[in-house]
C-alpha cells in the first residue's frame, strides 16, 4: 500500500515538473531565449563568403554596413537581441537553398523566393523586390532601345537557371540568348565583345558597374519581374520560428527602416530611362 502510494507521488512530481518545464519552455518563444533557436541567446545569420556591396560592405556582415546587414542587425534589434549576439556564419548559395538540416537560423544573400526552392526550405515574407535593369557598354545600340522590341534585337547574355535567364526570354522574349555558368562569365563575355547586354537586378548592377566592369553602364530599367516574388531569408523546412521572424520584419517595414535602408544602399540614377513594353 505503500510502495503504490510512493509510486503514484512520484508520478504525480513527474508529471508537474514536466509541465513545469514545458510552460518554462513556451514562455521563452519569441524571445531572445526561444529554445527553437539553432543557440538560444543567439541569433545565427548565414550569408555568402565573400559577400559583396550594396548588400555587405567590405565582406563584414559583422559591421552592419551594406542593404543586407544593416537589416539583419534592425531585424535583431526588434526581436530582442543585443548586436553582440548575432552570430554570423558562412553558406553559400547553393548549401542555402538545398534540402536539409541547417546549421544557422537563416541564411540571408538575395535568395529570390521560388515556388519550387519552397518545396524543400521555408522562407521569411519578402523583404526586398528589386527592378531589373539593362547593363551595356556605352556606344551599343542597346543604350538608344526604346522598347522591348528595340532591345530583342540585341545579343543577350545570361547565367543559365537565374530568374534573369527566365526574365529575358519569358518577359522581354528574346530567343536563344546565349548562356554562361554565372555572372562573372556573363560579365567577360560583355567585355569581350560577344554580347551586348545583359541584365541584373537593380543592386546587382549598381556593384556590377562601379567594381566588376567599370566600362559598363546600367542604359535603362525595366518593370519588376513578376514571376519573381521577390527577397526573403530562408530557412530550414519548416522551421518554427519563421512566424516570430515574420512578426519582427514586419515591424521594421512598418517603422520604415527597409525603405530608408533603399535609400541608402539601393537607388539608381533617377536619370536612367525607364522601358516598360
Amino acid at each position: 500500500m505503500i510502495h503504490a502510494f510512493k509510486h503514484t507521488a512520484l508520478a504525480a512530481l513527474t508529471a508537474v515538473t514536466l509541465v513545469a518545464g514545458l510552460g518554462h519552455a513556451f514562455a521563452q518563444e519569441e524571445t531572445p531565449a526561444d529554445p527553437r533557436l539553432f543557440t538560444p541567446g543567439k541569433l545565427t545569420v548565414a550569408t555568402s563568403d565573400p559577400s559583396y556591396p550594396p548588400w555587405v560592405l567590405d565582406n563584414k556582415p559583422e559591421d552592419g554596413k551594406g542593404f543586407e546587414a544593416a537589416l539583419v542587425y534592425a531585424l535583431a534589434a526588434e526581436l530582442g537581441f543585443k548586436s553582440e549576439d548575432v552570430v554570423w556564419v558562412d553558406a553559400t548559395f547553393d548549401q542555402a537553398i538545398a534540402p536539409g538540416d541547417k546549421a544557422y537560423d537563416f541564411s540571408i544573400q538575395q535568395i529570390s523566393v521560388t515556388p519550387e526552392r519552397s518545396k524543400v526550405a521555408t522562407f521569411s515574407d519578402v523583404y526586398y523586390q528589386a527592378d531589373k535593369v539593362v547593363i551595356a557598354l556605352p556606344g551599343s545600340d542597346v543604350t538608344k532601345a526604346k522598347s522591348f522590341e528595340d532591345l530583342r534585337k540585341a545579343r543577350w547574355g545570361v547565367a543559365i537557371g537565374t530568374t534573369d535567364n527566365d526574365y529575358v526570354e519569358k518577359i522581354l522574349g528574346v530567343e536563344a540568348p546565349a548562356v554562361f555558368d554565372d555572372q562573372a562569365g556573363v560579365f567577360q563575355a560583355l567585355q569581350g565583345g560577344q554580347i551586348d547586354a545583359t541584365i541584373a537586378a537593380l543592386p546587382t548592377a549598381l556593384y556590377a558597374t562601379a567594381v566588376q566592369v567599370p566600362e559598363a553602364k546600367i542604359v535603362a530599367l525595366l518593370p519588376k519581374d513578376p514571376r519573381d516574388e521577390g527577397l526573403g531569408l530562408i530557412f530550414e523546412f519548416e522551421n518554427p520560428i519563421v512566424q516570430w521572424i515574420n512578426k519582427g520584419l514586419a515591424a521594421v517595414k512598418a517603422k520604415g527602416t527597409i525603405d530608408e535602408l533603399v535609400q541608402t544602399y539601393l537607388v539608381a540614377d533617377p536619370n536612367i530611362p525607364t522601358i516598360s513594353e
